[in-house]
């Protein structure tokens, strides 16, 4: 079943800017992060890879099909997490590939493709610990990176005071995670996909656990310009074939259950959740805010 969308691409076909823009200079621009790993880094040769960029390449070889042409350049602009936006706002690129949540606020200045990843707040625990769930934290110690939103994401949750939890920040996400190796505290509370990629960075990966139910989810997807419905009816159409034909499994497999051998071959052992799983049934761009 393909993707419904709400304007076609006869429809829209008229306002293609982006379109007209690829069409003419044979070139789509990706703006990729250089370390945000597994979605997008750069390799041992300074090139853009990860489980992101390969979306979008494949996306992009769809607008080549699409477009008919004998050849497309892909283009690269780095961006970071301040100017990602302005990126495809400014029309610097035309795709961003790598781990930006799909919020309405961001949707009032750009647009989004259907999610490639749902990520969860869940913590790190030394597997010894004996702490599965949120529950188990009563009367211990934990910790989240400063300036993050995850801590407050527990304390709404009214956990921090019914289970009398001591929270300390870290002053970036190594240092928080150095607190759970040396025992310091029992927890470090974070996106989990960060603590999977964290877990297996360290020297001895087996000791560490990802654990509790998420406090809060995060769609990540790909971002697009906004206002442009040709090239989004596009962009959608790819995506939703991508899932339904079953290549993004295998790029999940690839970069989430393998060995990453673009970053020394360490591997993340993270499993598909649920609700991500159940997302890629019926594929859409709607998130809930």
């Amino acid at each position: 079943m393909m993707l419904g969308l709400a304007v076609s691409f006869s429809e829209a076909s008229a306002q293609a800017d982006v379109l007209s823009k690829i069409r003419d200079s044979k070139t789509i621009t990706i703006a990729y992060r250089d370390a945000s790993l597994p979605f997008s880094f750069l390799d041992q040769s300074q090139q853009p890879v990860g489980y992101a960029i390969d979306l979008c390449l494949k996306i992009a070889d769809a607008v080549k099909q699409q477009l008919k042409l004998p050849q497309l350049t892909i283009a690269y602009v780095p961006v970071t997490s301040s100017t990602r936006i302005s990126a495809i706002e400014d029309g610097k690129a035309d795709l961003e590939c790598g781990s930006t949540t799909n919020t309405a606020a961001r949707r009032k200045h750009v647009a989004f493709t259907i999610a490639h990843f749902i990520a969860g707040v869940r913590m790190i625990v030394n597997v010894d610990s004996g702490i599965k769930n949120w529950p188990d934290l009563r009367n211990k110690k934990v910790v989240s990176t400063k300036g993050t939103t995850s801590v407050r994401t527990l304390t709404d949750r009214g956990q921090v005071r019914s289970l009398n939890i001591v929270v300390l920040e870290g002053s970036e996400h190594d240092a928080s995670f150095r607190m759970v190796e040396d025992k310091k505290v029992d927890a470090f509370v974070m996106d989990d996909v960060l603590l999977y990629g964290l877990r297996a960075a360290s020297k001895n990966p087996a000791a560490y656990d990802v654990v509790g139910d998420p406090l809060s989810t995060e769609p990540y997807a790909i971002m697009l310009p906004r206002d442009d419905p040709a090239f989004k009816a596009m962009v959608d159409r790819a995506m939703a074939q991508i899932i339904q034909d079953g290549q993004l499994n295998k790029l999940y497999q690839k970069w989430f259950l393998n060995p990453i051998a673009a970053k020394n071959n360490i591997n993340l052992k993270m499993p598909m959740g649920y609700l991500f799983r159940e997302s890629l049934r019926f594929p859409s761009d709607q998130v809930g805010d």
